[in-house]
């Protein structure tokens, strides 16, 4: 039963037959088989086109038969959103349709190609020459890998005919599009007939699908780049021609109404678009560079959905210490960390697990990042004088149990939330440190006193985001002596507990991480509790590593050691936790 299929593969010969393994998974019965069969013999063809031809199988049946004989790994679906579509630049699409074929992704030592037909020798000879590294086959059916072709494509040519439209054109700087009655148009649906205005809008729509955190427009000295951050890790999503780069800044700054004639100086605004149907926000920031204005804008998505608390990465034992803190009824509770590691979706998974009828809860944010039901929420505007500490000053007037200062910036604002929850009121808010010992030094510098921080503030927790790596391609490994130096904690887990092992992702990833080897991201946090020793030594100005070393001792876990369990449980890898932590100074 050698069928056509099998002679374009001689190497494929020793394997089972495609009408066997069809047989064999009950896809087919010999009947329908046996006419297959006998069609081919008199027509010639392909036994698995002529079966699907037949309905005697569906595509999805021919390509997991194909990879079962090949062993290669099928590809049931993918979402062509994923796609990066800078991959498919050396390809043309006439050339993907006809060898039914589409890159996925562009790895550092191989390209992963979906394929209907994995015996297309001629077509992988091609892309291995063309893009100059081995191809790693995985097998999707047609009708996946045609609609695949034709969206990641689309969305490459989308941006390239609108810049090729402009040729000649100077961007128009035209005011956001509203409708007769003043409402604002969807992006989806605006059809404007500026150039400039359709590239910047692709731009933005395409993050927003991607689920990027941010946008960044960066001119370098012979073009303008675009990029997103996924999962804390930016990504190169375009090339803009140079001559293009004055009038995509000059768009950007107009949609968040900045000062286009001012290129000296940072400035900041904000943005709002609907998109898809949802109201999107965007904190826009332009600084001035050596080759132009650069922009980056903050996407806030409003409909994104708040998250439990059990949803965050916590261990257990932090999970019980936590939800103790959020439900005492006055005090401080800070949230630490860099930009983009996740203090403000803590702090409103927190709200959301104390927001009862019988709470006064009031929020004041620079921006509001979120909608929460039951939960008064004020935006403050320096413009015209609504800081965080006039909005916490008039916020303690409305009679709140819970206040949620976006972030404690100055003497001024850290000095209110101290006399609100000295006077009853229990008060979230975040700082900019390193660690949660930090915090203590931080507040001192400045300007409140120790005494003030010590009788207030009960519990500090700094945090991180690291990746999740990918269960269903992540590879076990032996960790170097490096990393093992680096965290010690994971020495004693995995000599303690007896393990040989831990993770790493895999470089070229599977279908389910989308080629990336990671897949979504988690918290590693560090829940320091204020012990009367410990405010014994906030009063005496003790430094933040002698602070550390205490809170330690009386049982907080570092980052470092919380990663290091995550790693161990095969949550995350030690190359992650090393990338958003630094070495613990104790």
């Amino acid at each position: 039963m050698r069928t056509g299929t099998d002679a374009m593969f001689p190497q494929a010969a020793s394997s089972r037959l495609l009408g066997q393994i069809l047989l064999g998974a009950r896809k087919t019965s010999e009947n329908v088989l046996a006419t297959a069969l006998s069609i081919q013999e008199e027509k010639g063809g392909l036994l698995g086109q002529i079966l699907v031809g037949l309905k005697g199988i569906t595509e999805v049946d021919l390509a997991e038969a194909l990879a079962s004989q090949l062993g290669l790994p099928f590809l049931a679906t993918f979402e062509p959103e994923e796609v990066d579509p800078h991959v498919v630049t050396k390809l043309n699409i006439q050339y993907a349709r006809s060898h039914q074929v589409l890159p996925l992704r562009d790895g550092a030592d191989r390209l992963i190609v979906a394929m209907v037909d994995p015996f297309d020798l001629e077509a992988r000879d091609d892309l291995q020459t063309l893009y100059g590294k081995p191809v790693t086959v995985q097998v999707c059916p047609r009708e996946k890998v045609h609609a695949g072709i034709n969206r990641v494509f689309d969305r490459l040519l989308d941006a390239e005919k609108v810049m090729g439209s402009i040729e000649g054109e100077k961007g128009q700087e035209e005011e956001e599009a509203e409708d007769e009655l003043g409402t604002r148009i969807d992006i989806i649906e605006e059809n404007d007939e500026a150039p400039i205005i359709r590239l910047v809008n692709s731009i933005i729509r395409q993050a927003v699908k991607e689920l990027a955190s941010d946008i960044h427009v960066e001119p370098m000295e012979n073009f303008l780049s675009v990029r997103f951050r996924k999962d804390g890790v930016l990504r190169e999503m375009l090339q803009i021609p140079k001559k293009l780069q004055a009038g995509v800044t000059s768009r950007i700054k107009i949609m968040g109404n900045l000062n286009i004639a001012e290129k000296r100086l940072p400035q900041d605004g904000r943005i709002r678009k609907r998109i898809a149907g949802n109201d999107v926000d965007f904190r826009l920031s332009t600084i001035p560079t050596a080759h132009g204005e650069r922009a980056v804008l903050r996407i806030l998505d409003k409909a994104a959905t708040i998250l439990r608390l059990e949803d965050l990465g916590f261990l257990d034992d932090n999970l019980v210490a936590f939800e103790k803190m959020i439900l005492r009824p006055h005090g401080i509770l800070l949230v630490t960390g860099p930009t983009g590691s996740g203090k403000t979706t803590t702090l409103y998974a927190a709200l959301s697990r104390i927001n009862t009828p019988d709470k006064n809860i009031l929020t004041i944010e620079d921006p509001v990042e979120y909608q929460l039901q039951g939960i008064g929420q004020m935006h403050v505007n320096a413009k015209i004088g609504f800081t965080f500490a006039s909005g916490l000053r008039a916020t303690l007037r409305q009679d709140p149990d819970v206040v949620l200062v976006g972030e404690i910036r100055d003497m001024e604002t850290a000095e209110i939330a101290v006399q609100a929850s000295l006077t009853g009121h229990l008060v979230f808010s975040t700082l900019h440190t390193n660690d949660a010992a930090s915090a203590f030094t931080r507040l001192i510098d400045i300007g409140v006193e120790p005494f003030l921080i010590a009788s207030s503030v009960i519990a500090v927790m700094a945090q991180r985001l690291v990746r999740r790596v990918c269960k269903h391609c992540r590879q076990p490994y032996v960790p170097s002596e490096f990393e093992l130096g680096e965290l010690p904690h994971l020495r004693e887990l995995m000599t303690a507990g007896g393990l040989d092992h831990v993770y790493r992702a895999n470089p070229v990833g599977c279908s389910e991480c989308r080629g990336i080897g990671y897949r979504g991201r988690t918290g590693i946090y560090e829940l320091l509790s204020v012990t009367d020793e410990l405010r014994s030594m906030v009063v005496r100005r003790q430094e933040a590593n002698l602070l550390k070393r205490l809170a330690i001792k009386e049982g907080m876990r570092p980052l470092r050691d919380d990663g290091a369990l995550k790693i161990a449980r095969g949550v995350t890898t030690s190359e992650e936790i090393l990338r958003v932590t630094q070495e613990d100074m104790v």
